[in-house]
Formats: structure tokens, sequence, C-alpha cells
């Protein structure tokens, strides 16, 4: 079986078909704007949203949850003649699964093996060391170059 969004493609393609008035291909072509419109959002690795419905809040969550559930494709779907039953049995889109997460030990003991097969800066070449800070003072620019500076004097 199809989705929602699939359903509806056939209806308004048959309706495109039939039609025999400039009114039947006008209302068709509408059809085919709000199809393109709320279509499902393929940005959305979590949920099959509908792309045309919008977000809400900080972390952009879909208004939508479902394609089947989007208002604007119900209202379509009514239009076309759309039954309860044929609703019923219409395909709901799943998310792609999941991949497998590693447990929270096995991830920091990989962490911990990448940070000690590093090369220790002082084992770099002399051209990617960071420059020696121990004992230097900050200089002030201006009259007193000549002197640093010390903060407790």
């Amino acid at each position: 079986m199809t989705d929602l969004h699939e359903w509806l493609t056939g209806r308004v393609a048959e309706a495109e078909t039939a039609a025999d008035t400039p009114a039947a291909a006008r209302r068709c072509e509408a059809d085919r704007r709000i199809l393109d419109r709320h279509r499902l959002d393929l940005d959305d690795p979590y949920e099959p949203s509908c792309l045309g419905c919008g977000t809400y809040g900080d972390l952009e969550s879909p208004n939508t949850d479902n394609i089947n559930d989007c208002p604007e494709l119900l209202d379509l779907a009514h239009a076309h003649g759309i039954t309860d039953a044929i609703l019923a049995g219409l395909d709901r889109p799943e998310p792609p699964p999941l991949s497998p997460v590693k447990p929270y030990n096995e991830a920091l003991a990989d962490a911990l093996d990448r940070l000690r097969s590093t090369t220790p800066a002082r084992q770099a070449p002399a051209t990617f060391r960071p420059a020696p800070t121990r004992g230097v003072g900050i200089p002030i620019t201006g009259a007193l170059t000549k002197q640093r500076f010390n903060p407790w004097r």
C-alpha cells in the first residue's frame, strides 16, 4: 500500500486525465501545488514529518510528526473522496532505524585510546610546537615597552 501523499498524487493524476473543463484543470494544478509544498521532509532523520507544515520551537520540531497526519493533505484527500477505511489501510511512513550506539564505557575507552595514541607537542617538529610562555612577561606597548608588566608591584 502507499502513504497518503502517494495516494493523493494518484488521485490528482486521474483527475487531470479526466479534466474536461478549464476549472477542473486549474483545480488539479492547485492540488499539485499543495502536494509539492506538503511532502515528506527528507532532512528530518528522526520522523517522517511534513515539510510544508513547518516547525516550532528552538529545536525546530516538526508541527506534523507523520505526513499522514498533515491537515492540508487530509483536507485534500477528503475532497478527492477518501474514506476512513482507505485512510486506515494506508501505510504510515516510519523513520529509518537508528544506527547502534556503543555503550558509554566502550565509547569512553575508545576516546582515551585515541588521546593516548596522539603525538605529544614536545615530540612534534619545532614548527608545530607552541611558543614557550614560561618566564616571559606580558609586554606593555607605548612608553613602557622596556619594562615588564608586574601586576603585584
